[in-house]
């Protein structure tokens, strides 16, 4: 057995004319962009530069239908993907080398301006990172005094539906790192971005320890699969 038929778990599929239909993805691709390839086709494509002689169109609809869309697919954990029929390891490296470039290019947006003035490009490269992860992780963006990003940092990684944080765990870490502001992110795995009367308190209760040692808490920032919610804008901070 071939590492490409090993890889893609089946057998090649002679009676698909890959080649050719590869051909017209890519003359898409290069003629129209990103936008002239459907969700699927993209995924087909990036896992054809894995496994090249399997029909990986069903394999991308599989993927989709398991995880719900685009961003679950690129979000999902490598064990997750493995288990879809049709990926191996070649293929899940395809999709996280995928996921990891996208990442780097929208911190990228993130670290090379002032987060307050980039508050889009913060919300993107968060949405894309947090949204669809299935634990609670709780991360501070630390700040300095001209409010760039000079460390994003997980601070605590729990359950299903909790992560353990205390406040002078964080104000001590600003300490450390000189943050002259923190902008606090976590996500909700059940989707919903509402914040907690747990989230408010903590929230709150980081506010007034920082405060009292002249460092900022500009945000409390909740991620989930149906939006995100700001306790900044929200009036709880």
């Amino acid at each position: 057995m071939s590492g490409d038929e090993q890889d893609g778990k089946g057998p090649r599929d002679p009676g698909h004319d890959s080649a050719g239909h590869r051909a017209r993805l890519r003359k898409r691709l290069i003629e129209g962009g990103g936008d002239a390839l459907l969700d699927h086709e993209l995924i087909e494509y990036l896992l054809a530069t894995a496994i090249p002689r399997i029909d990986t169109k069903p394999i991308a609809k599989a993927l989709l239908a398991e995880f719900g869309g685009i961003a679950g697919v690129f979000s999902a954990d490598a064990a997750a993907l493995a288990r879809v029929k049709g990926v191996g390891e070649g293929a899940v490296a395809a999709i996280k080398i995928a996921q990891a470039t996208a990442l780097r290019l929208l911190r990228a947006e993130v670290s090379e301006r002032p987060v307050l003035g980039s508050w889009q490009a913060l919300l993107d490269y968060l949405r894309a990172d947090m949204a669809h992860i299935t634990v609670e992780r709780v991360r501070v963006l630390h700040l300095n005094t001209r409010n760039l990003l000079i460390r994003d940092e997980l601070m605590s990684e729990g359950s299903i539906d909790q992560a353990a944080i205390y406040a002078r765990e964080v104000v001590r870490r600003a300490i450390d790192l000189g943050s002259a502001a923190l902008i606090l992110v976590h996500n909700h795995p059940s989707g919903d971005p509402s914040p907690s009367r747990q989230d408010i308190a903590l929230t709150r209760d980081i506010a007034e320890a920082g405060k009292r040692l002249g460092i900022a808490v500009h945000d409390h920032i909740i991620i989930g699969a149906q939006g995100h919610s700001s306790m900044r804008a929200l009036g709880l901070l």
